[in-house]
């Protein structure tokens, strides 16, 4: 349960906190009984690898705001702020360590077994000796620790080995060796349990401490020895100044070096570790008053269950949901951009395949009439058949130029290596912005038709990334619209020359014309139910912590307006609350993919306005990055859009309600049967049915919208008697 703060006497919960309620609902799928028991076992990794994503980018933040904010009282709320999240997080923790052993003795049931050393039998020790000789040892560099001496480098997100050594001459050494799970899978199959047929595993550590006496090599004459597991976890902010150049890869390259340096901000450590270790370490360390310590079980880096093999009969693991071709592609050969001419394309992965994407890259790499093709590279997949397509697009003399965000966080290297890749294929390599992340999802094709440059569109809500595409959810629109291709061919021209300035038709655009274009929607819904009619606004989107929006959505709600939230991860909007929010409801859906879309539905009086976004309703992707909202024109595909937002306001499964409080109570919507949104996405864009459950739902609500707006406007005639 978290604590309602107050911004302005504005109600607002801080998104720090509001982030560990989302990774809350993850955990939550990972203690559902009603999950695969291997994928409750991967949420756990999931859910750890976010939490120490969350310390190494937002817990860091606000270290920085706490030792550098200029004011007393400053300071004092952000260092409350960091007490606030230590208090979380080990509530989470404690949360984790139950869902784990419930976890294991589910898996158990299935035959399934991840066992410790103390519980190796005869032949399993000796076959953990046996692998840890030939390879294991070879990989260890264990580090004795003497007072005064310099103490090792502890890189973030590793896993260590804390060592308390006691030796025959009553002496105390101290140690650390790192697991190396960077080289080696950190599951080891060992032989089943005598006389059962069962898949058995170990961790790297614990064939480790199996085989501890081993680990100095005879140096020391050891009496005793025991180990405790522990993972640091540092500021993941890279130092660059504002030149953007050809140099930039330099230091982008030496920052991600310095990362691995970065200030220490958590510290998990196994909670029997001695209380001298445990000294020992903190003061070496260097952690700080405000710095998370967080006593756990004997495991860490539980992100590592999200490669867990996929083992034990099939029904244990989640079923793969098919790709679909969307229905308009169905009797097309050929060309695409001859289809994407002729109507817009709507996909939305992974229901749909990435591939139709490649396809029009592809194609257009080698049409004759096509001279040039732009695009924003944010993320790219490691294999990434998009760049081949740019390759070859170059290949056939076509002019190509390439964006590349090089500060996309966790992802600069792989970024530095395409932008290498690019250049040294011809392609034009921009690395975006002074001052700005270039996160807008756009491919614009000129091709010429009749002696004429023809823009033919890709305006999305996610990377062009083929890995991602199978996991996350977004929306890609290919439109031949040609003012709102040239509207996009500006946003390329901005990115190449940003003294250039630019009036946009149809798109909305960060940092320039976003911000103005969303109040500016807002505030006719505001109009609207101030005069009596029906107003509404349906949002989709990962994070919603902008304070001044955030402002102007509760006056929405206290003017009449209905205020619909699909919302994945932060939200500092607090909901429900009786004359500010009372008309705004939010939920959130956690489930096998990750909600990653924005889209933003304005009802404007019965003729809805619907808009694809790159951008959450963040302060930074408003007025700090380069990010695209554009509107859907065709009313078959804002049907496809409505019928998602449909679908997922009637999730009775997977959907948690954002109340309060964000006590992620799951939803209780009384439906005639279950609805996982999910699924039932799959089937609409498998035979373009909506179930009549869901049309019901629909009428429903929109009847309830006209009843609303009749009563303000009988109050409204009253008033003006």
């Amino acid at each position: 349960m978290l604590t309602l703060y107050m911004n302005e006497d504005v109600p607002f919960f801080p998104k720090e906190l509001s982030w560990l309620s989302f990774n809350e609902r993850v955990l939550q799928e990972a203690g559902n009984p009603n999950v695969p028991e291997i994928q409750r076992l991967r949420y756990l990794g999931i859910f750890s690898s976010n939490q120490d994503e969350f310390f190494r980018v937002r817990v860091a933040d606000v270290s920085r705001l706490a030792a550098f904010s200029g004011t007393v009282e400053k300071k004092e709320l952000f260092q409350q702020r960091l007490l606030d999240i230590q208090k979380q997080t080990k509530r989470l923790q404690l949360q984790f360590d139950r869902t784990y052993k419930q976890v294991l003795k589910a898996l158990n049931k299935r035959n399934i077994y991840i066992i410790t050393y103390k519980q190796f039998d005869e032949n399993q020790s000796r076959f953990a000796e046996q692998w840890f000789d030939k390879h294991l040892l070879p990989e260890l560099d264990p580090v004795l620790l003497t007072s005064g001496k310099h103490f090792p480098k502890i890189e973030d997100g590793f896993i260590y080995l804390a060592i308390k050594l006691h030796t025959v001459d009553a002496a105390v050494h101290y140690g650390i060796v790192d697991v190396p799970t960077d080289r080696l899978s950190r599951f080891v199959a060992l032989p089943p349990l005598a006389r059962r047929r069962a898949k058995v595993f170990a961790v790297l550590e614990d064939i480790i401490l199996h085989n501890l006496s081993k680990v100095f090599r005879g140096v020391l004459d050891i009496k005793h020895a025991e180990a405790f597991v522990f993972k640091l976890t540092r500021d993941a902010e890279l130092e660059l100044d504002e030149g953007i150049n050809q140099s930039l890869i330099n230091k982008m390259a030496n920052s991600i070096k310095k990362r691995q340096s970065g200030e220490p901000e958590r510290l998990v450590y196994d909670a029997t570790m001695p209380e001298d270790l445990l000294d020992l370490l903190t003061k070496r360390l260097k952690l700080a008053k405000y710095d998370s310590l967080m006593p756990g079980g004997r495991y860490h880096n539980s992100k590592d269950f999200m490669s867990f093999p996929s083992v034990g009969p099939a029904y244990i693991d989640i079923k793969p949901i098919p790709t679909s071709t969307p229905r308009s592609l169905r009797q097309h050969e050929g060309n695409l951009l001859r289809l994407v001419r002729d109507k817009d394309v709507l996909l939305y992965y992974p229901y749909h395949s990435f591939d139709i994407v490649i396809n029009l890259l592809k194609t257009a790499a080698i049409d004759p009439a096509v001279r040039e093709i732009k695009i924003c590279l944010y993320r790219a997949a490691k294999n990434s058949r998009i760049v081949d397509a740019l390759l070859s697009a170059k290949s056939n003399n076509k002019q190509v130029t390439a964006v590349v965000e090089l500060q996309a966080r966790f992802d600069e290297a792989a970024n530095i290596s395409w932008a290498n890749q690019l250049t040294e294929g011809g392609v034009n390599v921009i690395f975006g912005v002074p001052g700005l992340k270039v996160h807008s999802k756009l491919i614009s094709i000129s091709r010429v038709e009749n002696g004429k440059i023809k823009y033919y569109t890709h305006i999305g809500t996610g990377n062009f990334n083929e890995k991602t595409a199978g996991l996350y959810t977004d929306f890609s629109l290919l439109t031949y619209h040609q003012e709102m291709g040239e509207d996009v061919h500006k946003v390329f021209d901005f990115i190449s020359y940003t003294y250039r300035q630019h009036k946009h038709k149809h798109i909305l655009v960060s940092p320039t014309t976003q911000r103005n274009g969303l109040i500016d929607l807002i505030k006719k819904e505001i109009k609207n139910a101030q005069d009596g009619l029906p107003a509404e606004l349906f949002f989709k989107c990962n994070n919603l912590v902008d304070k001044k929006l955030i402002k102007l959505l509760y006056q929405a709600s206290q003017a009449g307006v209905r205020v619909r939230l699909i919302c994945r991860g932060m939200m500092s909007l607090v909901p429900g609350i009786k004359g500010i929010s009372e008309n705004i409801e939010a939920i959130s859906i956690v489930d096998r993919y990750l909600e990653h879309a924005r889209v933003y539905v304005f009802h404007n009086n019965g003729e809805p306005k619907y808009f694809l976004s790159s951008a959450d309703l963040m302060t930074r992707n408003i007025d700090f990055r380069v990010e695209v909202t554009a509107p859907v024109y065709e009313k078959k595909r804002q049907d496809d859009i409505q019928a998602v937002l449909d679908i997922q306001w009637s999730d009775n499964v997977k959907a948690r309600v954002l109340d309060a409080k964000q006590r992620n109570h799951y939803r209780a919507l009384k439906l005639n049967g279950r609805v996982r949104s999910q699924e039932l996405i799959h089937s609409y864009f498998e035979d373009g049915i909506l179930p009549l459950r869901i049309k019901q739902v629909r009428k429903r609500w929109d009847k309830e919208l006209k009843k609303s707006a009749k009563e303000r406007a009988r109050q409204l005639g009253k008033a003006n008697i």
